[in-house]
């Protein structure tokens, strides 16, 4: 009867093993479990499945096989690019957007202080003064490669290089559960073990090794527990388009919250500068000042960043940057300086691989970080723990 199941999970793809498949058999034979769905699923996994990075496609080829659901679409395939862009709000023509050029950063602070001496009314639907609905560089709910948001609250086309608004971040949830065990499983591969602290767990080799010194007289022998003491520095962005992976990211951090004992953790927004916070709804009044970090925290901490790296490209080149403050130095320097405090660091970015291409900010962050951007995905991070254990 279960010969169909085993050659449907081979077709999954799924390593098992005809040995595996007599445990399974034996077991039933046995009777170890009740004339249930539910329980055979439990049992089956735990005969076949070795390794938990196959737990869910195993999910997927047993309710596929015992409960008739469609299998499952394969996400693996590159998604084209045009299925990702999002038509404009406001409807221009490629004559339209090619006429609209970019001020450059000079320009563009020089002409918005003239703009406010000179504006005395509403304007929306332009391209020159402060307003709405239009192209010019200055309001909201338009359109321009690189203008100033003044309002609106949420970015649409994130294409701003400055935001005249006061913007609430929420704080990442270490506490999510939902499905964070293959997030594990990839963290796991950074480690290293010491045994710490009191002798409180069974020692079985020492023990029949005193045991047989002693005569055949039980000698027990305990040793410390073992713990993973690897130091891990994370730094993560947050607020703006990283409210797209919120729940992505949510998870990632739970799974390093209980992978990492000696875990340190502090807040950014698109870029470094020069002071960072641990609480978002208090990131104005205690502030952490970037070079206290960098002191504070020794070389053996492994550092992350965890990053969209999606921004203008003024907010990591420029002095005056940053969308919220005028930063005195670029974020580039301040990147620079926290990869040379931590040589063993490594960039994991919730973007998908396949657009890092088209945007030129992930791009100058590549090559600040010296190549080590990871896809936030099982093979990713499998790819930058590699790296930080070296």
């Amino acid at each position: 009867m279960l010969i169909d199941f085993f050659f449907a999970l081979r077709s999954a793809r799924l390593p098992v093993t005809i040995p595996e498949y007599l445990s399974l058999l034996e077991a039933i034979k046995l009777d170890v479990i009740e004339p249930s769905v539910d329980e055979f699923y439990h049992l089956a996994r735990m005969s076949l499945v070795k390794n938990e990075t196959h737990f869910d496609k195993f999910d997927r080829a047993f309710s596929t096989y015992f409960r008739g659901a469609s299998a499952a679409v394969d996400l693996t395939r590159e998604i084209p690019l045009e299925w990702l862009r999002k038509r404009f709000e406001r409807e221009l023509s490629a004559a339209d957007k090619a006429a609209i050029e970019a001020m450059g950063w000079d320009k563009l602070m020089d002409r918005l202080k003239e703009l406010f001496e000179e504006q005395k009314e509403r304007h929306e639907g332009g391209n020159k003064w402060i307003g709405t609905g239009g192209t010019s560089p200055f309001g909201a709910h338009g359109y321009n490669p690189e203008g100033i948001r003044i309002g609106q609250g949420k970015s649409r086309h994130r294409s701003a290089v400055k935001v005249w608004d006061k913007r609430e971040f929420k704080d990442y949830d270490d506490m999510v559960e939902l499905d964070t065990r293959n997030i594990k499983v990839a963290l796991r591969r950074l480690r290293k073990f010491a045994r710490q602290g009191a002798a409180e767990e069974f020692a079985l080799d020492a023990t029949i090794q005193a045991t047989a010194a002693n005569a055949g007289m039980l000698d027990i022998k305990m040793v410390p527990e073992r713990h993973n003491t690897v130091k891990v520095l994370l730094l993560m962005d947050v607020g703006g388009s990283m409210d797209d992976h919120i729940h992505r990211v949510e998870e990632m951090f739970s799974a390093a919250k209980s992978e990492f004992k000696h875990l340190e953790f502090y807040y950014f927004h698109n870029c470094v500068y020069d002071f960072m916070w641990k609480n978002n709804h208090r990131r104005f009044s205690e502030k952490i000042p970037t070079w206290d970090i960098i002191r504070k925290y020794n070389k053996d901490y492994k550092l992350i960043f965890v990053g969209d790296a999606t921004m203008s490209p003024y907010e990591i080149l420029q002095a005056g940057g940053s969308v919220e403050y005028n930063n005195d130095e670029a974020g580039a320097e301040w990147i620079q300086r926290l990869t040379h405090a931590f040589p063993h660091h490594a960039w994991i970015n919730p973007e998908p691989a396949g657009v890092w291409g088209y945007r030129q900010s992930i791009s100058i962050m590549q090559q600040l970080v010296g190549n080590r951007m990871f896809p936030l995905s099982l093979q990713g991070l499998e790819g930058a723990m590699r790296l930080l254990s070296k």
